[in-house]
């Protein structure tokens, strides 16, 4: 450990040691602007202290496979991969209630609410070659973004920079991995085409944990007059992978590969082939409307419709869940000497329309059928929001919405069939923030929001099958305040805030004696936090190391529960589980003047508690992984990228994911041990444009 840092650092102070002899305008790095969407702020990303943009090299780094090690490199955010293609975020606590899946976290992309109206999101349709800027909203984003208590991802597939190429990659590493991609990005800069295809497989790790992936994508900007853009964007993406399950300690300690294994009347996961089969479709088009200089808007329309298969040990769950809906946004934007306001207001509502069988499980095949559900859930809020900006020094956002979310269910496999039907309705979430900027880009900051999260449709039916529509929804007040300092002529930018977060009626999850979910109203979690970050950049023109990245972030979580019981057990002031009170990461990025590079990254995550009791718990962790490669570019714009890697350097055992509050101790998915990949990337310009855009 102690010469891991010694390697990390040690490049940081023989660069700062040449910096001091340089001049200020040879070594200061030149980085693209990273514009910031959320909130309509249109500053650049170190205006908005509350988000961290990831982009540049941050995309691909690593194996280029997943978002894990993109995402956990963001204090106050936790990416787990239970099995390969099952994928949790947790930011600040939100997975509480998430057995699985991406649950109490809004996503959008290019503007789409990929966040069906029932609350869930099939993050795992997407790639990192998708993905050109990442956006994060850490706490409630309601007074702009609807429903949710645990924050907001925003993806972008075009970066501020942009030209026609066309790229092809292809990899292969340990547990017969293979992952080819290729991209196409043609037209000028009226019309912008960007054409993604991936597929990747692999046999997993663990027995009973191959996957493989088929994803197509096409996003489109055009710029049909100067006052009128017109955004296309389509997705379709096929995956399938078997679920190995979770291990009780001793199955872990003395096989971490083996699958589940047969338990009293239920089957081992191999045995009833228990596997996720997933189809899913998405398309939208958005058209942005410039009235006058001042005055715009932008209105979205999308549909989507995602097919699952599930065959557990338990049943064989089949869904079709097709929505649509659609998001306008006005904006007037007005500017006096050194005062600027803009005014924000629109609307969006989702509708989605789902069927959900289940029957017993024979083998991975449906049997008898056991329950049959029509559900259609509605969602909508209407917001506004103004922004001041005063003498370029202070920042002031101000807004609200009011929110809405109607379900209803249909039991059609019961006689006499019946409609069940609750109204969430009329729920405020206001947000309001200040901000002080001072010489040298120094910042303070604070904010207060209110957030609110109705039951998704995976909590109203659980997989007990029981109806739940008394299930209340949580809500809660969250309290920050923050700053940043740039020092080293804004070469080191150091990161810092504190926040308070009480949410109520909190929704958590409890399992049944056969393992089937079911979830509660319990109390209120009291959550405390501290997060901590910096990042370091270092150009350098005339030196063999001409380019340095150095980032480090630390998370403090004092998250545990305020008045909660439990089947007449209190367990008021225990910890949250599923969140590690101390977590931390350093990522060094080093580039030399003979084309080669080197990516490497470190994750350490304290004592995990595993259940509401607190009387099971997972070690800590310490994964770290490295990418060593040769990137050229030719006199013609031609670049090839050959690249090696490891994952998991130091052999480490430890758990992917953990599967909370699990019957029989079932808590523990493990991660593979030390894994090795190695791939071979092309890249060239198409067409005549040479230049970028």
């Amino acid at each position: 450990m102690k010469l891991l840092c010694l390697i990390l650092f040690l490049p940081v102070f023989y660069l700062h040691g040449i910096a001091q002899q340089l001049p200020v305008t040879d070594s200061v790095l030149s980085l693209s602007e990273v514009l910031v969407k959320a909130f309509e702020q249109s500053h650049s990303s170190n205006s908005v202290p509350v988000l961290k943009p990831i982009g540049g090299n941050g995309i691909d780094r690593g194996n280029n496979i997943s978002f894990v090690n993109i995402l956990n490199t963001v204090a106050g955010v936790k990416m787990e991969e239970r099995s390969p293609g099952s994928y949790r975020i947790n930011i600040r606590g939100s997975a509480l209630r998430s057995p699985f899946g991406v649950r109490n976290v809004k996503v959008y992309w290019n503007g789409i609410p990929v966040t069906d109206a029932g609350g869930n999101t099939y993050f795992n349709q997407f790639s990192p070659p998708d993905i050109a800027a990442i956006e994060i909203v850490k706490g409630p984003a309601g007074s702009m973004y609807g429903a949710g208590t645990g924050g907001l991802i925003l993806m972008q597939s075009f970066a501020n920079r942009w030209q026609p190429s066309a790229a092809i990659e292809y990899s292969t590493g340990s547990y017969n991995l293979q992952n080819a991609i290729a991209t196409v990005g043609f037209g000028n800069s009226g019309s912008k085409n960007l054409l993604s295809y991936t597929h990747s497989a692999a046999n997993g790790y663990r027995y009973h944990s191959s996957n493989h992936k088929d994803k197509l994508s096409f996003s489109g900007q055009y710029q049909l007059n100067e006052k009128q853009l017109l955004m296309v964007n389509i997705l379709y993406c096929h995956l399938f992978y078997e679920t190995p399950g979770g291990l009780n300690l001793q199955e872990y300690l003395a096989d971490p590969r083996q699958a589940r294994p047969a338990a009293g009347a239920f089957p081992s996961a191999a045995v009833a082939k228990a596997a996720i089969d997933q189809t899913s479709f998405l398309t939208g088009i958005t058209h942005e409307y410039h009235f006058t200089k001042s005055v715009k808007n932008s209105t979205t329309l999308y549909g989507n419709v995602a097919r699952i298969k599930n065959p557990t040990f338990r049943n064989y769950e089949r869904r079709t869940e097709p929505g649509f809906g659609g998001r306008t946004v006005f904006s007037f934007e007005q500017s006096w000497n050194t005062t600027n306001l803009k005014w924000t207001g629109g609307a969006e509502w989702q509708r989605g329309f789902f069927n959900v069988q289940v029957s017993k499980n024979r083998a991975g095949n449906a049997d008898s059928l056991q329950t049959d559900d029509d559900i259609v859930f509605t969602s909508g809020l209407v917001f506004a929001q103004a922004n001041l900006e005063l003498n370029r020094q202070w920042f002031i956002t101000a807004g609200a919405s009011i929110n809405r979310s109607v379900v209803s269910f249909t039991r059609l496999n019961a006689y006499p069939v019946q409609e069940q039907q609750r109204d969430y309705g009329n729920q405020w979430a206001p947000r309001i923030a200040l901000k002080k900027t001072f010489k040298n880009n120094h910042e303070l900051f604070i904010s207060i929001s209110k957030g609110f999260s109705p039951p998704t449709t995976a909590e109203l039916l659980p997989s007990t099958g029981v109806i739940s529509t008394f299930l209340q929804p949580e809500w809660g007040m969250s309290y920050e305040a923050g700053g940043k300092l740039s020092l080293l002529h804004n070469r080191l930018s150091l990161y810092a805030n504190a926040f308070y977060f009480r949410l109520n009626d909190a929704l958590v999850l409890r399992k049944d004696n056969n393992n089937a979910d079911y979830f509660v109203n319990g109390g209120n979690v009291q959550q405390k936090g501290i997060e901590c970050s910096s990042s370091y950049f270092l150009s350098l023109s005339s030196h063999f190391i001409q380019y340095l990245s150095f980032r480090t972030a630390y998370t403090f979580s004092h998250f545990k529960y305020g008045n909660y019981n439990k089947a007449g057990k209190d367990l008021s002031g225990n910890k949250l589980p599923g969140v590690p009170e101390h977590s931390a990461n350093v990522t060094l990025d080093i580039l030399t003047k003979k084309d080669w590079y080197f990516n490497s990254s470190a994750f350490f995550n304290s004592l995990v508690f595993l259940n509401d009791e607190n009387t099971a718990a997972g070690n800590s962790s310490f994964v770290a992984g490295c990418r060593l490669g040769w990137k050229h570019r030719f006199s013609n714009n031609k670049i090839v990228d050959i690249f090696a890697g490891v994952e998991n350097v130091f052999n480490q055992r430890y758990s992917a994911g953990y599967d909370i509050n699990a019957a029989g101790g079932r808590y523990y998915n493990a991660a593979p041990l030390r894994n090795y990949y190695a791939g071979i990337a092309f890249q060239m310009p198409t067409g005549n444009h040479s230049g970028v855009y």
